[in-house]
């Protein structure tokens, strides 16, 4: 027993001396520590105060380590107290590990980009078609004019070398009858140049991957037009000049002119074939789409027309970019307050060390009681945590539109100069009653996720454009408010958008219902799904005038 009281009493007297030196080690590193959390406060604090520094960063961890004490790595952890616990970037400086670093942005110069690659390609895809059919439709209308030219410009000269002087003046004499029809192609040359410009020359809005069915009628129309109408022209004319040289028969100017009128009235009646196929055929409502987007399952539904799967998907496009709301990634899963974030756990010891299967059989079941709690909870815990959501976001708009409201107040437009250089510039306007809205704009940005697509310069330029023209708060916090069309994200702006189109069909079939085609970009996929709108039966129902009487009756508890 003394033996074993001597070896438990030096046991305890190694660890206390363990425990001792652990204690001053730790308070030693505790107050370094301290010293730098301090510092890290003072200078978010000056940051808060000079909002023109501020970062509106997501909550960030610094990791350091250092091979200072004897080779071993001492950990430096600095947490930037940031409200609402959000945002995931973290910072890790390695001495030991690597003397370089790389980011992503470096990773991928080393590998080109597919896009980049194929930049060429897609450009000659997207201006081919383009530069094709203005040469065609180029050449088709300068055709009647060239046709009216050439004779004048002594192409068939060699054949006309028999004819007498006034047999020449004859062949290109044009009468009062001929400079009518002159006068009449002039206008259609004139009427065909406008309609083509007002309804064809512009900008393609998309490159599909098959050919559009229609344009390419067209097309063909302009090609077989022409083709037979220069055929027939040049034949007529050589063989009308060789008869006028030998007697047989006269070709006079006219004859030219009218062929040339001819041929522009073919071109006024193709270019309205066109209008009716390309630009009024799917006006006419047939079908309802839905479009679903994934993953957070928005959608809309609109009524088209007859178009093809392709030119449906630009259509629907179109819409998507304009009408629905910008797909934020970071509110897939909504943010939990702190509060809520520890559950509590509990151990349980045994200290004397009886029961110990008992002990662990309580424990297990226990585990799988709470596991069973919880999954039975789920759906009360997400209702809770999107009412609390809810409640925290309609709780920082109001503090925000208060602080809008109240920045505005500051400033007062200036009619004329006061003097003394006082008076500011929209910017340096912005720029004084920025400090107003910065914290409240940057609470209710991190709530709601939006710190990402808005900058300070970004805010303070869109402050300065609000002010120039008179705009009310909620005016100005519209963009921050209205998370509303896609196309207000900047990063959507772009001048060429990528999408990838999925149908078991092939693209240039018309619509039909049941038709399903998917389109891709990265995380987004809008699934669209074509129904046929019914067909309306309308009946007429005469209501006799007689029936329009009524009889009121009372009882004895009417309060009449």
């Amino acid at each position: 027993m003394d033996t074993e009281s001597i070896r438990s009493m030096s046991e305890y007297s190694s660890k206390s001396k363990y425990k001792s030196h652990s204690l001053k080690s730790g308070t030693n590193h505790r107050s370094n520590s301290y010293k730098n959390n301090t510092q890290t406060a003072r200078k978010y604090s000056d940051s808060l105060n000079n909002p023109y520094e501020t970062t509106m960063a997501p909550y960030q961890t610094t990791v350091m380590l250092d091979d200072t004490r004897d080779g071993q790595d001492v950990v430096e952890v600095q947490i930037l107290p940031q409200d609402e616990n959000w945002g995931e970037n973290t910072t890790a400086i390695t001495g030991n590990t690597s003397v370089q670093s790389g980011s992503m942005e470096e990773m991928g110069a080393l590998w080109p980009d597919t896009e980049q690659k194929s930049a060429f390609p897609i450009l000659c895809h997207r201006y081919i078609a383009t530069t094709l059919t203005g040469l065609l439709s180029l050449v088709a209308f300068l055709s009647p004019l060239a046709m009216l030219v050439l004779p004048k410009l002594g192409v068939f000269s060699p054949a006309a070398t028999n004819l007498s002087p006034q047999q020449r003046e004859t062949l290109l004499n044009c009468g009062a009858e001929c400079k009518g029809v002159l006068v009449s192609l002039a206008f259609k040359m004139f009427l065909l140049a406008v309609a083509s410009w007002a309804i064809f020359l512009r900008p393609v809005k998309a490159t599909m991957p098959r050919i559009h069915v229609f344009r390419a009628i067209v097309l063909a129309l302009v090609s077989i037009c022409c083709g037979i109408f220069w055929l027939f022209y040049v034949v007529q004319v050589t063989e009308g000049v060789r008869a006028t040289a030998t007697g047989e028969d006269l070709l006079e100017y006219r004859a030219l002119v009218s062929y040339s009128s001819s041929l522009c009235d073919c071109l006024l009646c193709i270019h309205y074939v066109a209008i009716v196929l390309m630009e009024i055929r799917h006006l006419q409502p047939a079908f309802y789409i839905k479009v679903v987007r994934s993953p957070d399952g928005e959608s809309r539904s609109y009524p088209i027309g007859q178009l093809s799967i392709q030119r449906a998907a630009v259509w629907v496009l179109e819409r998507y970019y304009t009408e629905f709301s910008i797909y934020n990634p970071y509110l897939e899963r909504l943010p939990v307050s702190k509060s809520k974030k520890n559950a509590s756990s509990f151990k349980f010891y045994d200290i004397e060390g009886i029961g110990s299967n008992t002990l662990q059989m309580s424990q297990s079941r226990g585990t799988m009681n709470g596991h069973a709690r919880r999954r039975d909870s789920s759906h009360n815990e997400r209702f809770y945590e999107e009412h609390d959501y809810e409640r925290r976001v309609k709780k920082r708009r109001a503090r925000l539109l208060t602080a809008a409201e109240e920045a505005f107040t500051h400033v007062k437009r200036s009619h004329h100069d006061p003097g003394g250089g006082s008076a500011m510039d929209p910017y340096e306007a912005a720029q004084a009653i920025f400090p107003t809205i910065a914290r409240s704009l940057q609470k209710y940005l991190r709530v709601t996720r939006q710190q990402p697509r808005h900058t300070v310069e970004s805010i303070l330029s869109h402050l300065a454009l609000c002010l120039t023209h008179d705009a009310s708060p909620k005016a100005f916090l519209e963009p921050y408010l209205s998370a509303a069309p896609v196309l207000q994200n900047e990063k959507e702006q772009k001048s060429l958008q990528s999408w990838s189109l999925i149908c078991n069909e092939l693209l240039t079939r018309a619509l039909k219902d049941g038709t399903v085609f998917q389109l891709r970009q990265n995380d987004i996929s809008l699934l669209c799904t074509i129904h046929k709108l019914p067909h309306f039966s309308i009946t007429e129902e005469v209501i006799n005038p007689k029936s329009n009487r009524f009889v009121l009756k009372l009882n004895s508890e009417t309060s009449v």
